[in-house]
């Protein structure tokens, strides 16, 4: 038995409520290393020494390139819980874990075991329920509808309080509101759109007026339009918050310019140096904190308390007056935790479900505990997908393990709401990245939406969009036009997460990884969907799969043809 491996820690993704009745436990130890692992838990209040515990066989839930995870789920009465677990080796060998320790005896003192000191509702890390059934369609505002033909023309430039407002193709929220059915026939329940904001840029991340929508996208009376028909068709509405910088003509900076020292805003930003002046060189570094030395996006201070309540009432604005179901946060892991919770707490007082998403490219756990977002972008999820079905860089083994560790470093309810992607505003298309092969792309985007957490698409990727570089992958959306072969397949795709809890809600179990083929099951009580798909170019074997096919492509005589697949309940 490999001891050093073996590894829990209370109170963390390794023991955490799901709800008042419902405790999840963990235990992680080398791969392969275990047969069997059983939970033992009691009452910390219990009025007889020692304890009575309750033991439960624990399941083998997942295993990444050097571990297994094996968890249970507990229904329970207790909430204030004392535990330990008991582990079986391969080789014969067995010990009781707990207190940190190994050893092969209980003890009647019960401050020794892993303790729960309480399942406390106000610390259970609660999200939205609506969003573990989200299918979320990303609207880049400027490049996907206008309100004329619904196809994006030439940009603008407009006056916005003095100041410049500009689009470069020309597309509206009226335009967005316009294609609502056609976002709901595509078999999505929600949509997030990038910044609309009024701003300076094309991209709108450069803000000039948190208050009010951009005029190049048709100001505020067309933002509640397009809410307002979003709704009717059934869709929620998540908003981009960009609260890490604003515009350098935002008023506060405009202020700090032409104020200097005796600005009444000076500590409303980060890492001023006087004199403060825009530099007209891209290339110069400003006297001043910024985005990614983005001369254009000074940093806001938001641990100072005028920033903090001016910008929680942004948050509140937009959900309290125009009704939006949630926001994607900017740039979030750069932004102060106190700020986050604060921010968190003024939205869920206005609307207590709704969904709060931050932009983290790597590991998330410190934003995950629930006291600041309910999901993050799921970049990892990006990465690994590159690298297993575009690449091949990665055999079934290697992308299942993968995957397996990204369900197991957050808590499980927060694991079911990452919002996974493929491509986004800010990087290449993941079909230019598969060198244009559909089949590679296809596999991809099947996986997305039968994997546990929301699957996102980016417009446009329904009809075959590619690009590189930003202003390509920032395309127009080829209304009228596209593969529409490519269509249908996200169309069904999409159809059959609708269709099936267990594709939204279940469990995840990988049952074969080898070579290019990877079978996996969903799970929910009694229903199971079970999914296989061959990232190769030969093909693979099919272990026994139960159930009747709901959908396959290239399913012969138990094989699976190159990047083909098949869908089974």
């Amino acid at each position: 038995m490999n001891r050093a491996a073996i590894y829990h820690r209370p109170m963390s993704e390794y023991c955490h409520g799901l709800d008042e009745k419902h405790i999840v436990y963990r235990l992680r130890c080398a791969k392969g290393d275990l047969e069997r692992v059983t939970l033992s838990y009691g009452d910390t209040a219990c009025r007889v020494t020692p304890i009575i515990f309750t033991t439960l066989e624990m399941e083998l839930a997942a295993s990444d390139e050097h571990h297994d995870y094996w968890e249970v789920c507990v229904e329970s009465e207790y909430n204030r819980v004392y535990y330990y677990f008991t582990l079986y080796g391969r080789d014969g060998e067995w010990t009781y874990y707990y207190g940190g320790e190994l050893t092969n005896a209980l003890v009647d003192e019960r401050s020794e075991y892993f303790k729960l000191p309480y399942n406390h509702r106000a610390d259970i890390a609660a999200v939205p329920d609506w969003a573990r059934d989200a299918l979320v369609y990303n609207i880049f505002p400027d490049s996907f509808a206008s309100a004329k033909g619904f196809i994006p023309g030439s940009g603008l430039e407009l006056d916005y309080c003095g100041e410049a407002s500009r689009s470069r193709l020309g597309g509206t929220l009226d335009g967005v509101a316009a294609n609502a059915g056609y976002i709901r026939e595509l078999g999505f329940n929600c949509v997030y759109l990038n910044p609309i904001f009024a701003a300076g840029e094309y991209h709108k991340y450069d803000t000039l007026d948190y208050m009010h929508a951009d005029p190049c996208f048709g100001g505020d009376a067309a933002f509640r339009r397009m809410v307002d028909a979003l709704h009717r068709e059934g869709l929620r509405v998540i908003i981009d918050g960009v609260f890490n910088h604003c515009g350098w003509r935002f008023w506060a900076f405009e202020d700090v310019v032409r104020n200097q020292e005796k600005s009444k805003y000076r500590d409303w930003f980060y890492g001023l140096e006087f004199p403060v002046e825009r530099p007209a060189d891209p290339e110069a570094y400003p006297t001043y904190a910024t985005y990614a030395y983005e001369r254009m996006m000074p940093k806001l201070n938001t641990a100072n308390p005028q920033v903090r309540d001016y910008l929680c009432g942004v948050g509140r604005y937009w959900i309290e007056e125009f009704g939006v179901d949630g926001w994607r946060l900017d740039v979030a892991s750069e932004v102060d935790d106190g700020f986050w919770r604060a921010f968190r707490a003024a939205c869920k007082a206005a609307k207590p479900d709704a969904l709060l998403i931050g932009e983290v490219w790597e590991t998330a756990r410190h934003w995950l505990e629930g006291d600041m977002f309910d999901s993050t972008m799921n970049y990892d999820f990006r990465r690994h997908c590159l690298r297993f079905f575009a690449r091949g860089e990665l055999d079934a083994a290697g992308f299942a393990a993968r995957c397996c560790g990204m369900l197991m470093r957050y808590k499980k309810q927060m694991a079911g709401v990452q919002l996974n992607l493929l491509d986004s505003h800010d990087v290449p298309r993941f079909l230019t990245l598969c060198g244009g092969d559909r089949r590679r792309y296809k596999l991809a985007a099947l996986f997305m939406f039968g994997f546990v957490g929301m699957p996102m698409l980016f417009y446009g990727d329904e009809l075959g969009l590619s690009g590189l570089k930003e202003l390509d992958y920032r395309a127009p959306m080829p209304w009228g036009g596209g593969d529409s072969e490519l269509l249908g397949f996200i169309k069904r795709a999409a159809r059959l997460r609708n269709e099936h809890a267990a594709l939204r809600r279940g469990d995840f179990r990988v049952s074969h990884a080898r070579g290019g083929l990877m079978v996996y099951e969903r799970r929910l009580g009694a229903e199971r969907v079970t999914i296989a798909l061959n990232a190769s170019d030969k093909a693979e074997a099919l272990p026994d799969i139960a159930g009747k096919p709901l959908w396959a492509d290239g399913l012969c005589e138990g094989s699976l043809s190159p990047w083909g697949f098949a869908v089974c309940e």
